[in-house]
């Protein structure tokens, strides 16, 4: 069946039939109706190309991941529970996946053009990107709907985000940890170029101050979010003797946990840990870890919705999405109970600004 088929049966013009699948507004119900019985009887399916000249869409989201240093094929399930979502999301809506993977070089010029200069997707969705990426102010000036899962370090005013409060989850799982006895609480954090990271330092800070306990700069490490950071940054933190290890995210908590126990310190006895994410990992180590839960699968689901109603006008104003989080107790912290309220953000809801932080050393 083609376009002429379809008009013919339903009784009318081969242009109302194209008005109809294009969802023109100017075609009156009984008619799109009765185009859309023929449609859905003959299973016809609209040639994507003619159609896409038409509506000017591909009805193909892309989503960037810069940073692919072993994202699919490590304990860090992080990256492949966010595509779940998104894929589940962009299925519903009747669109399709392009996913662009590059590395957190800083160099891949090529990678960044393609990109850029790509017609096969009517928008991207942008995750972990780090404000200092050069593909960031090319973004700015792309003529295309954008949606970033992180908040953006810069130009927040001007682009949609999906994300948590992560400040206040921060300051959280550290309050829970003071609210129990610990007063000497170290933190690795993820990468700090990355608003996730740099806003659960800052949280940290906070929970800190607001408990009238020093900010010791030898209890930091900067780190990133890998199983490798929190053992490494374990390693040296031990040497300052902390009874509690706040870690930026779970793979960085299984590090600091194997890093512990090599010592022949025992958690949560000698030293309690709290992670981030309530990836697989998290239930998998032994002890099973304490960890703020935040929901990546459904930050996937909302950030494609999201795009996909930007693509088709739904939406003007950039949207900040904040998503909730939970406190998950188990055995790695030595406490069975919440010692604060949990974060209840709302969807739709401006995202907390921190301030500043310090660099590495």
């Amino acid at each position: 069946m083609n376009l002429e088929d379809i008009a013919k049966k339903a009784g009318v013009s081969r242009s109302t039939v194209s008005r109809v699948i294009n969802n023109d507004r100017y075609v009156s119900a009984d008619t799109r109706e009765r185009v859309m019985r023929v449609i859905e009887e003959e299973n016809f399916q609209p040639n994507p190309a003619a159609r896409a000249l038409v509506t000017r869409r591909t009805e193909i989201i892309g989503v960037v991941i810069p940073n692919t240093e072993n994202i699919f094929f490590t304990d860090n399930s992080y990256f492949p529970m966010l595509l779940a979502g998104l894929g589940e999301a962009t299925r519903q809506r009747d669109y399709a996946l392009l996913l662009w993977l590059g590395e957190l070089t800083n160099k891949d010029e090529h990678w960044i053009r393609k990109i850029t200069t790509s017609r096969q997707a009517d928008g991207l969705v942008i995750a972990s990107l780090t404000h200092d990426h050069p593909l960031f102010p090319r973004l700015l000036e792309m003529h295309m709907p954008i949606v970033m899962i992180d908040r953006p370090l810069q130009h927040e005013e001007r682009i949609n985000y999906v994300t948590i409060d992560n400040i206040h989850s921060a300051e959280t799982a550290v309050g829970h940890l003071i609210a129990h006895g610990r007063r000497r609480i170290a933190h690795i954090t993820g990468h700090v170029e990355i608003s996730d990271g740099r806003d659960r330092l800052i949280g940290y800070q906070n929970a800190l101050t607001k408990a009238g306990l020093p900010v010791d700069p030898n209890l930091i490490y900067y780190g990133k979010f890998t199983r490798t950071a929190g053992y490494h940054g374990m390693k040296y933190l031990l040497q300052y003797k902390p009874d509690a290890v706040f870690a930026g995210g779970d793979t960085i908590a299984i590090g600091v946990l194997q890093a512990i126990q090599e010592e022949g310190l025992r958690v949560p006895d000698d030293i309690g840990i709290i992670g981030f994410d309530d990836i697989d990992v998290a239930r998998q180590s032994n002890p099973q870890l304490t960890t703020m839960r935040q929901p990546v699968q459904q930050k996937g689901a909302v950030a494609a919705q999201l795009l996909i109603d930007l693509i088709e006008g739904k939406l003007q104003s950039p949207q900040h999405i904040l998503l909730p989080t939970e406190l998950v107790i188990r055995g790695s912290c030595g406490a069975d109970h919440p010692a604060l309220p949990l974060s209840s953000n709302n969807h739709r809801t401006q995202a907390t600004k921190g301030g500043d932080v310090q660099p590495s050393q």
